[in-house]
């Protein structure tokens, strides 16, 4: 094999067009060996001779996009002494544009005997392994252009690439479970039906099948195991593993792109899929394992782990903070994603050991060019000490906000004492986001996620069903601030049903509704359940795929109302927190722009907020605090809206406020039914709102009078006119 000097940048393997450049970084290492496999497994091993500043590398002009390859690092294996070299072990390299094959668990993979963690085990995992492949960068993007959705102006659907296209009737079997399928025309139109702006994919770069699942004859299907940060799940592709995935992950990126619809990536930075110092030996950990990892000071052989996975990605050293910087670089670039949202992400922020806001990763972020200007959305915590971070991320980031999930859900069941709490949540949550110079678009609002119940089941299960995890339903959070509306499970009691549905309705609109972003989870607009389980980690089947064919049409039809309604009324979107300071008003007295009202139409007293038996209450946004230009760049103000909230367990019957407000109100939502379409409400009327139900009115605005085009009105309307007054054209002189 012909083998040239090569570059140190960039790392990874680098095609050209003509030759391959191969780099990799290694302070460990003191010899390197890249190994190019053929497609019969035929290995050919090529001495990566030429070293600047611990990067290795070599540049092969016969190497084309294409081939498979991984490296044999030699040189010192001393687990004791954080050292765990092992030349032995074919390693995937950390800067893997795709990766072919995948881990069998041979006991070649571990550099220890099963049984006897001190031993050594020097069997050639050759064989055994996923490998890297080279890949051609050329890609024609056809005029792509990133949407660039404005966060206040964002719906957020989290969806998983399989889950979603698995059972999809309208996607080709060939391209179910696949990133063709998240591209195909019914996908993409069920999302702009929901008005979605924004897909965010559970994990897609590469992971790998945990052992202890795949003894259990279960999968990873969430994918919280990354192996390569660079690479697309190879296991999503429709075309093939040896390079195909990437063109097929582009190709879906422009066609949501063409929608209008942002690309957003849950990333898993803050560990690896090799696991603890039981755990294999597959990359990172034989390439350098103290570079990479979070050691144990005292005892090296053993791994810091914040995570609850064996392991933390070393963010204290300059090389691991790089691998992260070019991956989030190279998929906004080269890939065009939209952003990122951080898994853990208070893991990153632990520079030495609490969590630190000022840490070099925020740093890195905020002054690179490419990252700081995608969003950035932060899963707020992690298991270490401290972990639970939300509201304290950095100015520049958007965070989960996981006290939102809690107070909605504490409220719609009838927890007591949720009042002010709730009244926070819906108004953007000031309370952890304004001192810190944040809007209230920096809370990432969600009812359900991935990981927990669907709405579904959060309204038909007060405990969790996860027998078919096989770990005798220990696993999983136990406390879900759930309901089952007095049924646990399916039943066919139609008042049951009947009061399962409002709740989902009830939730869905209070989400959508709510200022700040609106997460919704994938199948929530159509029931989806998981029959209760509440942690599918492990269920690649049907217990997570969603049921198209189940689908709840009507509740579709409900969530594309409402997010259309948010679309349309930038009063539910605003892009600063209320005050409660009077706005000035065409005529009357200036009102708030926000007020809180008791059923009987008068405002809320502190009293009433710390009444901890109180579980309804009206809400009044005044539209005029609302200044918009429309598409003739003429300024304008949004109507003013009520919604009334009840979570009581009875009717409560509210009265509307007073003339000085508005003079009269349409009803545009009610999650009851009841209400819809019941005519023009006059001030101070009263209004029935059903017990655990929500109803929004909007002011009342007589519609425009149509004019009359007809002949004779023109007739009629020149008649009219005083003789004399009409003047005939004046055309201008010719030059």
């Amino acid at each position: 094999m012909e083998a040239w000097p090569g570059t140190a940048y960039p790392l990874g393997a680098t095609f050209d067009g003509s030759g391959t450049n191969f780099a990799l970084f290694s302070e460990a290492a003191q010899r390197v060996e890249l190994c190019l496999f053929d497609a019969d497994g035929t290995e050919t091993r090529v001495e990566m001779a030429d070293v600047d500043a611990y990067v290795w590398h070599v540049y092969l002009p016969q190497v084309q996009d294409g081939q498979r390859y991984g490296f044999r690092v030699y040189g010192d294996y001393e687990p004791h002494h954080g050292a765990r070299c092992n030349p032995n072990k074919v390693l995937l390299d950390p800067y893997a544009k795709a990766t072919s094959g995948s881990y069998d668990w041979d006991q070649s993979l571990f550099s220890y005997n099963f049984g006897d963690p001190d031993s050594v085990n020097n069997d050639d995992s050759a064989g055994h392994v996923m490998l890297s492949v080279v890949v051609n960068p050329f890609f024609d993007w056809a005029g792509d252009r990133h949407p660039r959705t404005s966060y206040a102006d964002s719906v957020i659907y989290e969806a998983h690439v399989k889950g979603l296209t698995q059972l999809h009737p309208d996607v080709p079997e060939e391209q179910r479970g696949t990133y063709a399928g998240l591209a195909h025309p019914a996908v993409i139109d069920h999302l702009l039906k929901l008005g979605i702006t924004a897909i965010e994919l559970m994990p897609v770069h590469q992971f790998v099948q945990d052992s202890t699942l795949v003894e259990k004859g279960l999968r990873n299907y969430w994918g919280y195991n990354t192996i390569g940060f660079f690479a697309p799940h190879n296991e999503y592709g429709a075309a093939g593993d040896t390079g195909q995935q990437v063109p097929e992950f582009k190709s879906m990126v422009r066609a949501m792109h063409a929608a209008g619809i942002e690309v957003i990536l849950d990333v898993v930075y803050n560990h690896t899929a090799e696991g603890n110092h039981l755990g294999p030996t597959l990359s990172f950990k034989g390439i350098d394992n103290g570079a990479y990892y979070r050691l144990v000071e005292d005892d090296p052989q053993y791994y810091m782990d914040y995570t609850g996975t064996g392991n933390t990605l070393n963010v204290r050293h300059p090389h691991s903070l790089q691998l992260i910087m070019d991956s989030l670089r190279y998929w906004v670039t080269e890939m065009r994603v939209d952003g990122f949202r951080f898994d853990l992400a208070a893991t990153l922020a632990r520079e030495f050991y609490d969590v630190d806001r000022l840490s070099t990763f925020f740093e890195l972020v905020q002054q690179d060019p490419v990252v700081s200007q995608v969003k950035l959305i932060a899963e707020p915590w992690d298991v270490g000490p401290g972990g639970y971070q939300v509201g304290n991320f950095p100015p520049q980031w958007t965070e989960w906000n996981g006290k939102f999930r809690d107070t909605v859900r504490d409220f719609w069941r009838g927890e007591p004492a949720t009042l002010g709490e709730f009244a926070a949540r819906l108004t953007g949550s000031a309370d952890l986001y304004e001192n810190s110079g944040r809007r209230p678009v920096a809370s990432i609002n969600f009812v359900t996620a991935h990981d927990g119940f669907t709405i579904h089941d959060l309204v038909s299960y007060n405990e969790k069903h996860n027998e078919a995890n096989g770990e005798g339903n220990n696993d999983g959070e136990s406390h879900n601030r759930s309901w089952n509306s007095g049924v646990e499970g399916p039943t066919d009691d139609a008042q049951v049903l009947t009061l399962r549905g409002r709740q989902q309705r009830n939730f869905l609109a209070t989400l959508l509704l709510s200022q700040g972003v609106p997460m919704i989870l994938h199948g929530d607009e159509l029931g989806r359940t998981q029959n209760g389980n509440n942690n599918t980690y492990a269920q690649d089947s049907e217990i997570s795929w969603m049921h198209w064919d189940r689908a709840d049409e009507p509740l579709i039809e409900f969530t594309a109302a409402i997010t259309r309604l948010r679309k349309e009324h930038p009063i539910f979107r605003r892009s600063r927190f209320f005050d409660g300071r009077p706005v000035e008003r065409e005529e009357g007295a200036p009102v708030p722009d926000i007020m809180w009202l008791r059923p009987d139409g008068s405002e809320m007293s502190p009293a009433d907020w710390d009444a901890a038996t109180v579980r309804s209450v009206g809400m009044f946004l005044n539209g005029k605090g609302i200044r918009q230009r429309d598409a003739r760049g003429i300024e304008m103000t949004d109507d003013d809206f009520l919604i009334y909230f009840n979570a009581e367990p009875k009717d409560v019957h509210f009265v509307l406020p007073s003339k000085s407000i508005e003079a009269s109100w349409d009803v545009v939502v009610d999650t009851a039914g009841n209400a819809a379409d019941s005519g023009i409400k006059e001030a101070g009327a009263p209004i029935n709102v059903v017990a655990r139900s929500l109803i929004v009115l909007r002011a009342h605005t007589a519609p425009a009078t149509e004019p009359d085009h007809s002949v004779a009105a023109s007739l009629a309307a020149t008649a009219a006119i005083p003789s004399g007054t009409l003047t005939p054209a004046v055309m201008p002189p010719l030059d």
